[in-house]
């Protein structure tokens, strides 16, 4: 199991980011590299959290949805609205954040079918090694407040843990392009996604920092030999001693604690 486990995080380590954004989330760097340094754990994916405008949301076929604006931290209404300058048809003249009003309409009808304004909490996917590191894992997520963590056992042995939050945020403004809302609504919304995006942040420190402690405490009570080398010398020498003569055995019983051999010595006494 731990060959087959190095070989998933070797192949796994040496991917190309295939993410849109092609690295991993600022915010979230320092515990992505925390997990991947450990011989225990590998990163699959993250997300250290969004606010997205979305059109055409479609779970099935998220890959041909048209992201209007995307951000991992906070923004402002006009972001989410995007206003562009165009020329207003009453003046003739180029227009921008001063006409917002008169624009809110225009901008989103930049989605053509059906639009959402979304919050994504961070979510990490992270494979163990062993069961007990998945339990570790999810543990923490859950105290840290990623109430809705999980883990899966794949056919090959894979063990994953997600690691993730149920405060989502999702809601249409436009149908078939159409706005359905008004722009103090959308400042609303925005305003609702900022706390809790304020509020992922919290949780993501909480996590990292009881991560870290968990790890450690696992690690100083729970020490492992992990490198077969030494498993293989210690193998070759109770092999070494198991072949040698009689004599030489007797000379060491008092170095022993085996019960068994201790009976067996006073057996020998006794035929003596």
């Amino acid at each position: 199991m731990d060959d087959r486990f190095l070989q998933w995080k070797k192949q796994c380590m040496s991917k190309i980011d295939l993410s849109k954004k092609g690295s991993v989330d600022e915010d979230i760097s320092d515990v992505v590299a925390f997990i991947n340094d450990s011989e225990n754990y590998f990163t699959t994916s993250s997300c250290s959290g969004r606010i997205t405008l979305i059109d055409g949301v479609s779970e099935v076929q998220k890959k041909d949805c048209n992201w209007l604006f995307v951000t991992h931290q906070k923004c402002q209404s006009a972001d989410v609205v995007s206003p562009y300058f165009t020329l207003s048809p009453y003046n003739g003249r180029a227009v921008g954040d001063a006409a917002l009003s008169f624009l809110q309409v225009a901008s989103l009808a930049r989605a053509g079918g059906d639009a959402s304004f979304r919050f994504e909490p961070f979510v990490l996917h992270v494979q163990c090694r062993r069961l007990e590191d998945a339990q570790l894992l999810h543990s923490v997520a859950v105290n840290s407040g990623f109430r809705n963590s999980g883990m899966t056992v794949g056919k090959k042995g894979k063990i994953i843990t997600a690691v993730r939050s149920t405060h989502c945020l999702e809601v249409p403004l436009t149908h078939e392009g159409q706005q359905l809302v008004s722009g103090d609504y959308v400042s609303f919304l925005v305003e609702v996604a900022n706390q809790k995006m304020e509020e992922n942040f919290r949780r993501m420190r909480r996590f990292y920092d009881c991560l870290q402690s968990a790890m450690c405490a696992e690690q100083c009570h729970s020490p492992k030999v992990t490198d077969a080398k030494a498993e293989k010398s210690v193998y070759k020498r109770r092999r070494r001693q198991a072949q040698e003569p009689e004599d030489v055995c007797d000379s060491h019983k008092d170095d022993t604690s085996s019960e068994e051999d201790g009976a067996l010595e006073s057996g020998l006494h006794l035929l003596l």
